[in-house]
């Protein structure tokens, strides 16, 4: 698949404002602070945030490009989940607030959750993106809620385009990067499932998971869901899925928006269930038939 970067380090490619090169030059992120974190196979910073493909919309290809203005996916899940009057503090620096309030439990906000691991020397598998926990004005736990969050991997590469840019010339080529759609069948979705049981047994997450991605991950979910999930209230058990786009190009020196594109919110034994069903499945006979072709051919 042919694509090309449409956001590097937080900008266009190219953008020649003093922002954006400073950007470039010290390969920092504007979305969550210092350094990039997105890494190339040998260990190089990636810098490319969003691709997009030849005829295609733009793809987020980094988790922390869902982060922009100020983690506003997180402040849209505290919404949905316990109203929009409820402020958001990191959990290490809850003190005696004397109101109702979300303690974040994540990366960059001071504290992550130390989780049980599975098995010796494991901890994937309990292990979540974050954990937003709604106090009392007392600073008793009242309920939580976890919160996955997932762009998609990059196929191919997009090296030559990268070191142009960081050159400051131009790129008229396209790269061979694509998506690893694959990844929804192999990780994404047994993720969700296996972390949606985990939590049902929580007495006090009382209105399931959440789980914020790009929309074409949320496109892919659904096709290999069979397009169909039957949508439900907030309740033990679910899934609350949101998805998001960049928005329309911005002036030099400014990023693009985050956008919302929608939610929906579905029970795990709907996604199990849609996951381990027949559906989408080729015509039969597609192994016999492409054996034939083979034979045929030689």
């Amino acid at each position: 698949m042919a694509s090309n970067i449409v956001e590097f380090f937080g900008y266009a490619p190219q953008d020649d404002s003093p922002a954006a090169k400073e950007a470039r030059r010290r390969k920092d992120c504007p979305f969550v602070g210092g350094r990039c974190v997105k890494k190339l196979h040998g260990g190089e910073i990636s810098g490319a945030c969003t691709l997009k493909p030849v005829a295609e919309g733009p793809v987020i290809c980094c988790p922390v490009r869902l982060y922009a203005g100020n983690y506003e996916a997180l402040h849209d899940v505290a919404h949905i989940a316990f109203g929009r009057d409820v402020p958001m503090l990191p959990a290490g620096k809850i003190a005696n607030q004397g109101r109702e309030c979300v303690a974040v439990f994540g990366k960059g906000w001071g504290k992550e959750l130390r989780l049980p691991a599975r098995g010796k020397n494991k901890r994937g598998a309990y292990f979540v993106d974050w954990v937003l926990a709604r106090l009392s004005a007392e600073g008793a736990l009242v309920d939580f809620v976890a919160v996955e969050v997932q762009s998609i991997d990059t196929t191919g590469n997009y090296r030559e385009e990268r070191q142009a840019y960081l050159g400051g010339r131009s790129f008229t080529g396209r790269s061979t990067a694509g998506f690893n759609w694959e990844n929804v069948n192999k990780r994404i979705l047994p993720q969700i499932i296996y972390k949606g049981h985990v939590l049902r047994q929580e007495p006090l997450c009382q209105k399931g998971m959440f789980f914020v991605c790009p929309t074409p991950v949320y496109e892919k979910i659904t096709e290999r869901l069979g397009g169909h999930l039957s949508p439900y209230p907030l309740q033990p058990g679910t899934v609350t899925m949101m998805w998001y786009d960049v928005g329309r190009p911005a002036e030099a020196g400014k990023q693009r928006a985050l956008v919302s594109g929608g939610q929906l919110t579905t029970t795990i034994d709907q996604v199990a269930l849609a996951f381990t069903a027949p559906r989408n499945l080729p015509p039969p006979r597609v192994y016999e038939n492409a054996i034939r072709a083979e034979l045929r051919d030689r």
